[in-house]
């Protein structure tokens, strides 16, 4: 059974790509949980209340076969917290997916696992992107074990292109 860690973020992350990425992961059979740096529940910016399984400070990549972070304006909390950086890095490394969506796609740049690669975001962290590896502004990015999505509109074609490649 694919295990799939959804990271999001502590504050301000995006309800619509949480819903959707989480709803059709699950339709698929793959095991979802969800996971922040606090381990406390987190306000979406629609408004919305998720209460995490977990805090990421206590995980293993052993237990997953990728990781999905979620976008939003509080993704800029992960930008430099070293464990969302390490996550990031430790999967990429042990050849996991590592996907990230929306404002996200700036964590797996300060994790320096974009360096040389083709990577998509929100325009706004272009220069971020462009600053390590090469920015297309593609709905959906794959390089290697990277995926990486521009916008919430993205969010079903992105996790389609998840799940096609955790099932390789």
């Amino acid at each position: 059974m694919v295990k799939v860690l959804i990271v999001i973020p502590p504050y301000d992350f995006n309800d619509k790509q949480l819903v959707i990425i989480t709803s059709i992961l699950l339709k698929a059979g793959a095991q979802v949980m969800i996971a922040n740096s606090t381990g406390q529940p987190a306000k979406g910016e629609r408004g919305s209340i998720v209460t995490p399984n977990a805090d990421f400070y206590h995980l293993s990549t052993i237990d997953f076969n990728g990781i999905i972070f979620i976008g939003g304006v509080g993704s800029v909390a992960y930008d430099h917290n070293r464990r969302a950086l390490q996550l990031a890095k430790e999967f990429y490394d042990a050849g996991k997916v590592v996907a990230a969506i929306g404002l996200s796609p700036t964590i797996l740049a300060n994790a320096h696992i974009l360096n040389g690669k083709r990577a998509t975001a929100r325009p706004t962290e272009r220069d971020v992107i462009n600053g390590v590896g090469l920015y297309t502004g593609a709905p959906v990015e794959t390089d290697g074990n990277i995926i990486t999505a521009l916008s919430t509109g993205f969010s079903q074609e992105f996790t389609e292109t998840i799940l096609k490649a955790l099932k390789r």
